[in-house]
């Protein structure tokens, strides 16, 4: 193993075994090719979270390990660093002027959801059979070139040519909010002003979709006192993520480490 690619890791006097190292790497964005980027990224992630383990042991936190889905529990590891940041860490609610500044800075920001009334022409394949995929793909430009031609002819080409049953209805879906559909679809709707049709087809887990937005109703902005307890839990989450932030740089600057530039975190 190159050494200068690849140095060992040592946190106050701790040596950290290579191999932890080598399988954070898996968690790391780099360009391919470049494992050293890879490496060193994880290097910084594994030196961190060693302080806060050593920290945790210093101050005698005990694992409690806590569900965090069904049937899924923390390790050993992750309840000891929750424990330290819970004991460390006190942020309290942010105040009423807080809140109302964070909402006058823009309160179109905050909107009911919005409304969809859609119609779709499904040319269903298996996205991870390439082959069908490919069929599926040519079929439906060609009918997405009928429909943008003739948008009038949506709903009869849908009756005809859709592999869904709403084909029976001329494809019409009805109305649809946020989580209705899935996300790729909900994706594309984002993006289309009433009385458009998708530019290109749009493949979810279904197939290929030729989209039509029949119907469009934007949000409504919110008042404050309606938004006033979603403002404050992310006033709440900002400030605990700047004062973890801030106690993860007081640990790096007195902590000795090799192997690791925390400078670049």
């Amino acid at each position: 193993m190159n050494a200068a690619m690849f140095p060992d890791l040592i946190v106050n006097g701790e040596h950290v075994p290579h191999t932890l190292v080598a399988a954070e790497t898996q968690n790391q964005d780099a360009p391919k090719g470049k494992p050293g980027i890879a490496w060193r990224k994880a290097a910084n992630a594994v030196a961190i979270r060693t302080l806060l383990l050593q920290e945790a042991r210093s101050r005698g936190i005990a694992a409690d390990p806590q569900e965090v889905g069904p049937g899924r529990f923390e390790t050993d590891e992750e309840a000891r660093i929750r424990g330290l940041l819970e004991e460390a860490i006190d942020v309290g609610a942010p105040d009423d002027a807080a809140i109302e500044a964070e909402w006058s800075k823009d309160p179109s920001r905050f909107r009911s959801p919005p409304l969809w009334e859609v119609s779709h022409i499904l040319i269903a394949c298996d996205p991870r059979d390439a082959e069908a995929r490919d069929r599926a793909l040519n079929r439906a430009k060609k009918l997405l070139d009928i429909a943008s031609n003739d948008p009038k002819a949506f709903a009869a080409l849908a009756a005809r040519e859709s592999d869904c049953g709403s084909k029976s209805s001329g494809g019409a879906l009805g109305q649809l909010g946020p989580g209705d559909t899935v996300p790729e679809f909900e994706a594309a709707l984002r993006t289309l002003a009433e009385g458009e049709v998708t530019s290109e087809p749009v493949l979810t887990r279904h197939g290929y979709h030729i989209i039509r937005m029949d119907a469009l109703a934007l949000g409504q902005v919110l008042p404050l006192a309606a938004v006033r307890a979603r403002i404050a839990e992310a006033l709440e989450k900002a400030a605990w993520a700047r004062e973890a932030r801030r106690f993860v740089d007081q640990l790096v600057q007195s902590a000795d480490i090799e192997g690791a530039d925390l400078k670049q975190v």
